[in-house]
């Protein structure tokens, strides 16, 4: 199709049940003209394709319709027919951009006094209604205080706020909000069906992301992706809409958390040769930030985001790197760097890398947010060397403070007689072994120290005999734990804090799991 808004326009919502995510307001319009209560002047309010001006034309239809159907047009009626072939002249469409003086409504106002042509009402559509003249407003507030019987205005606008108050309380006001995306999507679905168009489910929600909740917007997006004759997945429809900076804005976050200076001047390269605008890409760096916010602080964060899987994931996976201290450092100075940008004309590349290798160097900045993240650092720091210090320095664990043996499947948890020697050094017989009731805190506090260590113990499960903490891991994590000195310190220290125990007096046993039916890792990264 080469018009690229043909596809929205065989699929405009041809009554009031077809329109996306406007419940109340149609329920109320409906009823209207179910008790044949015409309000003489309406208002649609509400940001751009939302379903204002479809709302308008259903209306209009729905008050002249021969044969009404519980409140929607008939749709099989001569005056339905005309009104959506655009033949009736007692319909009149107004683009109030270009038709915003004075004259204009007066034209208007001497139209009104004759009788409608062929149908019951005369409609009056004004579109972009707050782009009137303050004298138009004047010579139209008559005229929609007192008019004729027969005739019907019907306002919209996106900027309810530039409307003179004497013109909104003569009319009967309607808020068309944004349609969530999760309804974009199910619309999208099923015109790429009935049209066969291969859409994916990503791509649908990249596309529904892009609109800002306006259905036009949305079909339109679907259709210009859709001309490429590929499959419509979040990859085309960022290349083809433009906002592929999502994954360099990962990538960005992944070099700051770092400190990686070189990675962080290739992303800003690799956008700047790609003809980005970097203010654009810096914008979806400060959504990223923003993003990583709502993770740490709102409980159920994937429902309330609207990111793919991969999206999600990948955004989870760089919230363990950044502390609130450092996000909030970043994001003052990635605030601060798009105002200089947009004052900056040509040398936008070098606001930006000033920005960045400030963020990736706290030392360099003297401000208080900088104060604060280089404070927690070494806080960080001095809690890992009091373990260390506690332990009497980091040294290579022994066999008698750690071992690493393999778990028997077995249908009770009861200790089998035969039990490897290893098992029986590493755990001497002082009481009988039971949950250890407090990992979550020590979990809690592994994770402020070093939190990559933390999630090391996702699935673990630990039990407790007297001094003898006995860990039972996956075999991967289980070796790789059991040769890092540094991590089992760690990990005896912040038992021994929890527990108001001396280090050395603490024995730790890991265990490696038997191998059992698979487990859902995404799932017990989520719960973690």
């Amino acid at each position: 199709m080469s018009d690229y808004r043909a596809l929205y326009r065989k699929w405009r919502p041809v009554d009031f049940d077809d329109v996306c995510g406007q419940n109340a307001t149609t329920d109320i319009l409906k009823y209207e003209v179910m008790q044949n209560k015409i309000s003489h002047a309406y208002l649609f309010c509400g940001s751009r394709g939302t379903g204002k001006t479809s709302c308008a034309k259903i209306l209009a239809k729905a008050v002249n319709c021969e044969n009404p159907r519980n409140g929607n047009p008939c749709n099989c009626c001569n005056a339905c027919k005309s009104i959506d072939s655009g033949r009736a002249t007692d319909v009149i469409e107004m683009d109030a951009a270009s038709n915003n003086g004075v004259d204009n409504v007066r034209d208007l106002k001497e139209e009104i006094a004759f009788l409608p042509a062929e149908l019951k009402y005369r409609v009056y559509i004004i579109d972009e209604v707050h782009m009137m003249s303050g004298s138009a407003f004047n010579a139209l507030l008559k005229t929609l205080e007192e008019p004729p019987r027969y005739v019907v205005f019907i306002l919209a606008t996106t900027e309810f706020h530039k409307l003179p108050t004497t013109i909104v309380s003569r009319c009967q006001r309607f808020d068309f909000k944004r349609i969530p995306t999760e309804v974009i999507m199910q619309r999208l679905a099923k015109i790429a069906e009935a049209e066969g168009i291969d859409l994916l489910k990503d791509g649908a929600r990249v596309i529904a992301r892009a609109s800002l909740g306006g259905m036009r917007d949305a079909v339109s997006l679907l259709e210009l992706c859709a001309g490429s004759h590929k499959t419509v997945d979040a990859a085309l429809v960022r290349a083809t809409v433009g906002s592929g900076n999502r994954d360099a804005a990962y990538r960005i976050l992944a070099a700051l958390a770092d400190g990686n200076f070189v990675a962080t001047y290739d992303v800003i390269a690799e956008v700047v040769l790609s003809g980005a605008d970097l203010s654009v890409f810096w914008q979806d760096l400060l959504d990223a930030y923003r993003d990583m916010m709502v993770v740490k602080n709102y409980p159920d964060a994937k429902a309330y985001l609207d990111l793919t899987e991969d999206e999600y994931a990948a955004l989870k996976a760089l919230c363990a790197k950044f502390s609130m201290q450092k996000i909030y450092y970043h994001t003052s100075l990635l605030s601060a760097a798009l105002s200089d940008m947009q004052r900056a004309g040509e040398s936008k590349r070098s606001v930006a890398e000033i920005a960045l290798t400030r963020m990736c160097e706290p030392k360099l900045m003297a401000t208080a947010e900088a104060l604060f993240v280089r404070l927690e650092q070494a806080e960080r720091e001095i809690s890992r060397m009091k373990i260390s210090i506690s332990a009497g320095g980091v040294a290579a664990p022994s066999e008698e403070a750690v071992s690493v043996v393999r778990e028997e499947p077995s249908i009770t948890p009861a200790v089998s007689e035969n039990a490897p020697e290893t098992e029986e050094k590493a755990a001497p017989s002082q009481a009988a072994a039971c949950v250890y009731e407090r990992w979550n805190r020590v979990i809690e506090r592994i994770g402020e120290l070093k939190r990559p260590l933390s999630a090391k113990f996702i699935g673990a499960r630990v039990e407790q005999a007297g001094t003898v903490f006995t860990i039972t891991m996956k075999p991967f994590f289980a070796k790789s734990l059991a040769a890092s000195a540094e991590d089992i310190t760690l990990v005896k220290g912040a038992i021994a804090e929890v527990e108001g125990l001396p280090i050395t007096g603490l024995t730790l046993q890991i265990k490696e799991k038997s191998d059992g039916p698979l487990m859902n890792l995404a799932a017990e990264l989520e719960s973690f």
